[in-house]
């Protein structure tokens, strides 16, 4: 067991640390890079640190659920994990359907849409470390990450 301490508690700290930042980078919208791909590597740390840090702590951990606070909080946030995985119809924001519809796109489309003929599209990409040719999806250029995303329609709307 003093194996496990050694590394539980500095694990799930440390992950913490990582989900914190980069959670918060998300919901502000100001990740880039590998924000999204650390914040979720971080996530399975934090419940292998957790999980180990619960084995540990096991007899101390038990007596949340004698204190009627503790169960609230602990009910609460259950929930809201209940609530997540709900679906949610219509509304929102706009932009992000917008935003989900450039990604799903072809480049000569968006390209199209911005106004420019197709072989300044491309270079402006390429200027911008994209490497699309006619038929390439902007999916395929950005992996789903945000700020690629924005990369992208910067590079073709308002250069």
């Amino acid at each position: 067991m003093s194996n496990l301490r050694s590394w539980a508690t500095p694990l799930t700290i440390g992950s913490f640390l990582i989900m914190g930042t980069t959670g918060s980078l998300m919901f502000f919208h100001l990740n880039s890079g590998f924000n999204k791909s650390i914040h979720e590597w971080a996530g399975w740390a934090m419940m292998i640190g957790v999980a180990a840090h619960l084995i540990l702590n096991w007899r101390p951990f038990t007596v949340y659920f004698k204190r009627p606070a503790a169960l609230a909080i602990i009910a609460g946030c259950a929930g809201l994990l209940a609530l997540s995985f709900l679906p949610i119809g219509g509304g929102g924001n706009p932009m992000l359907a917008v935003f989900r519809a450039i990604n799903d796109a072809d480049a000569a489309v968006v390209i199209q849409l911005s106004g420019l003929d197709l072989e300044t599209g491309l270079q402006r990409l390429e200027q911008a470390g994209f490497h699309a040719e006619p038929g390439t999806r902007i999916s395929d250029l950005t992996d789903g990450d945000r700020g690629r995303q924005m990369q992208i329609v910067d590079a073709l709307f308002t250069q």
